[in-house]
């Protein structure tokens, strides 16, 4: 075999792995949270190389989970980093092709809503973006947004109704909404401004088995929510937009890497599985979860209500 020859297999077998992920490095914001977990799980099976960001890398609670993921030894690196630290993120995304921003505060109450759960949200993302548009490495970046943003305009969810990729709605008494609404607003402006290729995925309520040691304020804020229901300070008969969120085909998590990898895909995706009555949510929740000791009965154990719909129009242009 002449060099020339042998230089083109060279050429040809690493252009084979670029395509299959194994050179592909990419950074997970936010790594300890729930999508973020299950993220950076698939992202090492497929063989990528992972840079995750925790707020404090020698916390074993956050950080255990991580460190024993399949191929966490040869391709993870845990860095620190804070949401509101301005450019802590500029050596962890350099050399990254990929970017997935998931770090954001899901809690609905704080005594200070504005230093609690907007900044973190609204300021972060831009500190992440600011980052990533100093890195020419960064070929795309994906958000994790949410349906809280789509859909709390408070209006009635009716059955007519189905909600889009075009829904932006603002709501000014539930803060956590607010927080992904401005975030995600504030990151498409930024992007369009400095020519980042941006894609934001919108889940509903991500549900699924655990890979951490304790619930995630999002489970816990679901708990709270059904402790409300059982005394009766919620309204009976509501109904949420559920995302499966766990390792496979499908997904939540899914999604997001195929936003990455899918060249054609842009703007936004509504995904979500389906919308269905809190209490048949809580019931999902008891099969998969069995580790919470959730109670055995659901007050409002009615059959399913009419509920609103989510159009799958977007996502399923990309085969989700």
């Amino acid at each position: 075999m002449s060099g020339a020859e042998k230089e083109k297999v060279v050429c040809m077998t690493g252009e084979r792995e670029r395509m299959s992920g194994t050179e592909k490095v990419v950074c997970v914001t936010g790594g300890s949270g729930y999508v973020a977990s299950w993220l950076v799980n698939l992202l090492l099976r497929r063989g990528y190389t992972v840079k995750a960001t925790v707020r404090d890398p020698n916390d074993p609670k956050k950080t255990e989970h991580l460190l024993a993921l399949d191929g966490a030894k040869e391709r993870l690196q845990l860095f620190k980093a804070d949401l509101l630290e301005e450019g802590c993120f500029d050596p962890i995304v350099e050399g990254c092709q990929g970017v997935f921003h998931t770090a954001s505060p899901v809690f609905f109450v704080a005594s200070n809503p504005q230093s609690e759960i907007i900044d973190p949200a609204v300021k972060g993302t831009l500190n992440v973006l600011r980052s990533c548009a100093k890195a020419p490495s960064v070929k795309r970046v994906v958000i994790t947004a949410s349906m809280a943003s789509v859909m709390c305009n408070g209006k009635p969810l009716t059955p007519e109704v189905v909600l889009d990729e075009t829904g932006f709605q603002i709501q000014l008494d539930n803060w956590y909404a607010l927080s992904k609404t401005l975030a995600e607003e504030s990151a498409w402006k930024f992007s369009e401004d400095h020519g980042i290729d941006l894609v934001t995925i919108c889940p509903g309520f991500c549900i699924g088995p655990l890979i951490q040691p304790a619930p995630t304020f999002s489970i816990e804020a679901f708990l709270k929510l059904v402790k409300e229901l059982f005394t009766g300070h919620y309204c009976h008969g509501s109904s949420i937009g559920v995302s499966l969120c766990f390792f496979g085909d499908g997904d939540v998590v899914d999604a997001h890497i195929l936003a990455f990898e899918t060249p054609t895909a842009s703007g936004r995706y509504c995904v979500v599985g389906r919308v269905v009555h809190y209490s048949e949510a809580f019931k999902i929740l008891q099969k998969i979860c069995p580790n919470l000791h959730l109670p055995e009965k659901f007050e409002d154990d009615k059959p399913s209500l009419p509920v609103y719909k989510v159009s799958r129009r977007q996502s399923q242009k990309f085969g989700h």
